[in-house]
């Protein structure tokens, strides 16, 4: 039998954003009820990368992704959020004011407003076309995440790519590998200044190589083992790194899913908002986080974090009517209860 609920407003992912979402919401004397196709709650943060650091968070130097997300958690805990995991909403029905929230498990959710926290949606690895690597990545040789450092300490690592992640699980993973090699296809990397100079600083002190400019070749190895990886630089001329361990950051595939259904006005793959409300084309229906697209948009978790506090006044009024909203510092008005 299919279970029906109802709340205020219905949180589509339960990332970092998402979680936050609930906390404002809460703030307001709004109920939520949130959705993900995890098992878990804390989108790629817990899926991804648990144990990756994150520098941007303000009030914490550094803090890993996974102690992030509880940390979240734990804030969102006294508004009494209801997680609804390992199922997505499929269809949305209704009206501002009167939806009705279906998932792939049967789930039905009345709710007044939807909020998309669902980061860059569907996600999944871009795979380096390298003959072969299905058996590599069968044996956990070739890895697109690293859900624990202390699985690869002792290991050659080979880190292809040149954004934030290959930069940072570089740093992360300096003094668990033996050895670290950063192949990226240009001496330019794009990812936070001071990350990209303390890597400059290990490979200058001759603990981390950056082979540069160079982009993956083939891989070497017998059943599942990885021996070495060959890289080629744009000339054609081929490098052999002893690796027993390939990690390729190339991003991830995003799709949209049931969401790219809901008549909103996209802007590739992304769904466009208004900067000052987190509206979308659909009344009643919000964007936050990733997934949000603006002119200006800063793909940060701070950001997202800001766009929930404003998608949370501007709901107020639909799931509040006629309810007076006055602007109060949480310092001054604490954590109340609903």
């Amino acid at each position: 039998m299919a279970q029906r609920h109802e709340t205020d407003i219905v949180v589509v992912g339960a990332g970092p954003v998402g979680l936050f979402q609930v906390f404002e919401a809460g703030m307001l004397d709004m109920r939520c009820h949130v959705v993900d196709t995890l098992d878990a709650i804390g989108g790629q943060c817990v899926a991804l990368y648990p144990e990756k650091p994150i520098y941007d968070i303000p009030g914490y130097p550094v803090i890993e992704a996974g102690d992030l997300i509880r940390r979240l958690e734990r804030q969102a805990a006294p508004f009494g959020p209801v997680y609804h995991l390992g199922q997505q909403v499929v269809a949305l029905e209704g009206e501002a004011g009167a939806f009705t929230a279906r998932t792939s498990s049967g789930t039905a959710i009345s709710c007044k407003a939807v909020v998309i926290a669902a980061g860059c949606g569907a996600f999944g690895p871009n795979r380096p076309p390298l003959a072969g690597i299905e058996a590599f990545e069968e044996s956990g040789a070739v890895a697109y995440l690293v859900a624990r450092k202390e699985d690869h300490r002792g290991k050659k690592a080979v880190i292809a790519g040149g954004g934030d992640s290959a930069v940072d699980w570089a740093l992360g993973l300096h003094g668990v590998c033996e050895t670290i090699a950063v192949v990226h296809r240009r001496d330019r990397f794009r990812a936070a200044p001071e990350s990209v100079r303390r890597l400059r600083a290990l490979a200058d002190a001759g603990e981390v190589e950056l082979v540069v400019p160079y982009q993956l070749h083939a891989l070497e190895g017998e059943n599942g083992a990885l021996s070495a990886v060959v890289v080629a630089d744009l000339d054609g001329a081929r490098r052999r790194l002893e690796a027993d361990l390939l990690l390729p950051f190339y991003g991830l595939r995003m799709e949209l899913g049931p969401i790219a259904g809901w008549g909103l006005n996209l802007e590739k793959n992304l769904v466009a908002v208004d900067p000052a409300t987190s509206r979308t084309s659909a009344p009643g229906v919000h964007a936050v986080g990733d997934i949000a697209a603006y002119p200006g948009k800063l793909k940060l978790i701070l950001s997202g974090f800001s766009e929930t506090a404003m998608a949370a006044h501007d709901i107020h009024d639909l799931v509040h009517p006629g309810k007076p909203l006055r602007f109060e510092y949480s310092t001054t008005r604490g954590v109340p209860g609903i």
